[in-house]
């Protein structure tokens, strides 16, 4: 059978899942599929062959099999394979349990979607050339760094040296101090040191060392932490090159002798998330607008940096926080790249109704703690209801409200989350995702408790919490693509889901924070500065060049805040709301007004009632505008005041009028007015002297 140009073997391991190849058959079809499809019963040992040859070719190749993933993957490339090979996990998924039987529909969904191609992730170097510190505070400390000497270049801190006895030998250096201050990862920690010193060769009972000094600077590659004490970073256990192994457990302690000893070289891990600063809505001119990802980033990988924000891809854990809180989609997790996540999102729903299927219950878990719950539940209980189809993620906190609203909109009855243990102290983002989506499900009438957490760490607990998901009926489902950026693939599915409303409404009213709603203006008190204007980062407020005039889209705004911050007469405030009518999409005036005529010249410049305002509160009131021409001046335009002002008696930059430029043409002019008037008296005198002989004669 082939799904999407790939090649689909599915196996039914040894007769273990109550497979029916005609019906799955028909539920692949459904989605695309064609061809019959051939059901091994032991394809990764008796039926080795049938593997062997589907690889042959160009063509990609999915296996509905992960527990022999590597030994596929082996032979692949023992035999050269041209084509892609990937993976779907349809045992512990669903051939595994009590109603395997009625699973086909959802067997055949994960094989949809898992046929859908992944946008490749961009990756982050480090490299480490094995320079180690190990910090401690006795003698544990020193013999874990003579077993690292041999392949690390390894220096101790102890805390103290008291009641420690030297060694006979110093092969590895001895420094005391305590660590005031760390930054940095793996290849790159820098540390601040106080009491620093290092210890004396002269040594006998314990060890001494020379006179401390504080704010000692140090670098290294590595960090093993054996003191016991608070870690020097936030959640540390993502902190790649920081090892802190309890030392009261000598297992674990030399489990992590063993871990660092390995981290010399190169080393590759995925960028996490990508990051657009034009659209950050962190601040504008020194005014502090959404702070979101700096104060949910648990391990301090996001820091300000001017109107945007930094983020240091090799210090971030991938948790996906930032991304899931981030309002205008700045910030996006980017394993998988692209819309990867959400176009596998609507294949996963959309093909297990094609399939057959009822309302799905979607579970979104993580492919460590998520996946070995699953796969708990499947062997020794009653594994995932038929109706729960589980979508694995890089990690369950980077989904926010964009999630939400597409696979609520996509059909998904409820949505069941299942909480690593590292991350139950990191739901704070999480939960303001939730709470917006079931915001929208109680107000547009489909009902709230969509959404669920799951934390228990015991499987029949966890089980039992899939089986008690409560009634109801989904969502009409959507067939939309998850096109465009987080806003728009947000407003897609909210759109939807109000199309379908059982009570739909036009103005919903949100919670305080939530990144949807309105700017309102006080008309009589705003000057139309647009200082908010030049503030709004996502081009909701706007302006006209040829005109005071304030227009805004309420579908382009995030509720940050910076407007409000920004404006100097605080005119303007928020109102978090859904507007699901279409004046949301256009532009609205806020404010407008005519323009002032400049009474001098006649052009058009400022805000006509902002002006006239201004020179009626200063005529004859402020002792610098007693004088007439001095108000005057306040209502010309920029030219004309500058004109105004020269002309002025007492204005100190008044000086005498320029002399007038002598050309060549006025000195031709000029000779041409002295030939004139030297002919005039020339005529003039011949004249005289004409009349004077008359009168001799």
């Amino acid at each position: 059978m082939e799904l999407r140009g790939r090649r689909i073997l599915v196996c039914d391991c040894e007769k273990t899942m109550p497979l029916d190849a005609e019906k799955l058959r028909d539920a692949c079809h459904a989605n695309g599929a064609s061809g019959e499809i051939e059901l091994n019963t032991q394809l990764c040992r008796g039926q080795l062959a049938n593997f062997q040859a589907a690889i042959q070719g160009d063509a990609p190749v999915l296996v509905a099999c992960t527990q022999e993933a590597p030994l596929f993957a082996e032979i692949a490339d023992e035999e050269q394979a041209k084509g892609e090979l990937d993976f779907v996990n349809i045992r512990e998924s669903a051939g595994w349990a009590a109603e395997a039987e009625s699973a086909t529909p959802k067997i055949a969904a994960l094989i949809a979607a898992a046929s859908e191609a992944v946008a490749p992730t961009r990756t982050v170097s480090f490299k480490s050339e094995g320079v180690c510190l190990v910090y401690g505070s006795d003698e544990r400390a020193i013999e874990a760094a003579r077993q690292l000497a041999g392949s690390l270049q390894v220096t101790v801190l102890l805390t103290s040296g008291q009641g420690i006895l030297p060694p006979r030998r110093m092969d590895v250096p001895i420094f005391q101090g305590r660590i005031k201050a760390a930054k940095g990862h793996l290849g790159g920690f820098a540390i601040t040191v106080d009491g620093y010193a290092s210890a004396l060769p002269s040594s006998r009972l314990e060890l001494l060392f020379e006179a401390p000094r504080d704010n000692a600077y140090s670098e290294c590659d590595l960090i093993l932490d054996l003191t016991g004490d608070a870690p020097l970073f936030p959640e540390h256990d993502r902190r790649d090159g920081y090892l802190r192994p309890d030392p009261d457990n000598p297992a674990l302690v030399q489990k992590a002798i063993f871990d660092v000893a390995g981290l010399v070289g190169e080393f590759e891990k995925p960028r996490y998330v990508d990051y657009d600063p034009a659209i950050c809505a962190h601040a504008r001119s020194q005014k502090t607008g959404c702070n979101r990802c700096l104060d949910h980033c648990p391990v301090s990988a996001i820091t300000p940096d001017g109107d945007t924000v930094a983020i240091d891809p090799q210090v971030c854990g991938g948790c996906g926080l930032c991304a899931s809180v981030c309002p205008t989609g700045a910030v996006t997790y980017a394993l998988p790249g692209g819309n990867s996540l959400f176009e596998r999102l609507r294949t996963l729903l959309s093909a297990y109704r094609a399939a057959g299927g009822g309302q799905p219950d979607l579970l979104l878990h993580d492919e460590r703690d998520g996946a070995e719950m699953i796969s708990a539940m499947s062997r020794g209980g009653r594994g995932l209801p038929a109706s729960v189809v589980p979508l694995a993620v890089n990690e369950v906190t980077q989904v926010g409200i964009d999630f939400f609203a597409l696979a609520l909109g996509y059909g998904a009855h409820a949505i069941a989350i299942l909480i690593p243990p590292s991350h139950r102290a990191e739901l704070a983002g999480l939960a303001s995702q939730m709470a917006l989506a079931e915001t929208v499900m109680e107000g547009l009438g489909h009902g709230g408790g969509r959404i669920h957490l799951i934390g228990e760490e015991d499987p029949d607990a966890v089980e039992a919490a899939l089986f008690a998901l409560s009634p109801g009926d989904a969502a009409k489902p959507g067939t939309f693509l998850p096109l465009g950026g987080k806003r728009t693939r947000t407003m897609l599915g909210l759109r939807h889901l109000h199309d379908v409303a059982p009570s739909p409404q036009d103005i919903l009213a949100m919670p305080p924070g939530a990144p949807f709603g309105a700017v309102n203006v006080d008309k009589g008190c705003c000057t139309l500065c647009l200082a908010c204007v030049g503030a709004c980062p996502t081009g909701a407020l706007l302006d006209d060049p040829d005109r005071p005039w304030l227009g805004f889209n309420e579908e382009a705004c995030v509720q940050c805040g910076l407007c409000a911050n920004t404006c100097p007469e605080s005119v303007i405030t928020l109102e978090p709301r859904l507007n699901f009518t279409e004046a949301a999409k256009s532009t609205v005036t806020l404010n407008e007004a005519e323009p002032f005529e400049c009474i001098r010249c006649g052009t058009p410049f400022g805000v006509k009632p902002t002006i006239e305002r201004i020179t009626q509160q200063l005529a004859g009131k402020h002792p610098m505008f007693m004088d007439s021409g001095r108000i005057e001046r306040m209502m010309m335009c920029e030219n004309c005041r500058v004109v105004a002002e020269l002309e002025s008696d007492d204005t100190p930059f008044k000086a005498a009028a320029r002399p007038r430029t002598h050309t060549t043409e006025d000195a031709f002019r000029e000779r041409e007015i002295e030939e004139a008037r030297a002919k005039v008296l020339a005529e003039r005198a011949r004249q005289g002297k004409a009349e004077g002989s008359d009168e001799s004669s």
